[in-house]
């Protein structure tokens, strides 16, 4: 079993409770910074049945998780379906296990999952050049982020590793505004620095 399963199917289990409930969904964003002082749960709480069981902060975090569903690529969704169903057959304890460790992680990296299983396993590195994306470029960024193959993924986090934070925003920009064909070569001369 991949590192990432436990992480995909509390996706996976939020965004089907969600699909049950009357909202409608919000747009999706990258994932914002999380609030100051925000208490981290130190477990995953259960879910209850029904979204009218849910007070106003949970059901708006489920409408947020649908959300990103919704915006999921299919064969990213059919990868979340079939992690889900992995997960569903181990013993409920390896299940509690697992769901532990993924809420021991930082709620911002957690948060990262909600861009899918290519987007949320890069994301801790992607973070520091993504994970503060002006509204504006939110869309534009994600949509860019997805096109990308997985050797440019990787490059593209080395250079989010590799930029100095004051420097974030004018790389981004620069990535942003490159035709897909020019992105190999600033890709390339990027990594080299």
């Amino acid at each position: 079993m991949s590192k990432t399963t436990p992480c995909l199917a509390l996706f996976l289990s939020a965004s089907a409770l969600m699909a049950t409930a009357s909202a409608a969904p919000q747009p999706l964003a990258l994932p914002p910074p999380a609030a100051a002082g925000t208490p981290v749960p130190a477990s995953t709480p259960a879910i209850p049945a029904t979204a009218v069981a849910l007070d106003p902060a949970q059901l708006a975090e489920l409408r947020r998780r649908y959300a990103a569903w919704q915006a999921l690529p299919e064969p990213e969704r059919a990868r979340l379906r079939d992690a889900a169903r992995r997960i569903a057959s181990l013993p409920p304890a390896q299940q509690q296990t697992l769901r532990a460790r993924f809420a021991e992680q930082d709620q911002r990296f957690r948060d990262g999952w909600l861009l899918g299983p290519q987007l949320g396993q890069l994301f801790p590195k992607l973070q520091g050049l993504f994970g503060y994306v002006p509204a504006e470029q939110r869309e534009p960024a994600l949509a860019i982020l997805r096109q990308l193959s997985v050797d440019q993924l990787a490059q593209l986090s080395l250079v989010a590793q590799r930029t100095p934070p004051q420097e974030r925003d004018q790389v981004r920009s620069q990535f942003l505004a490159l035709a897909p064909s020019a992105r190999d070569a600033w890709l390339k001369q990027h990594v080299g620095h």
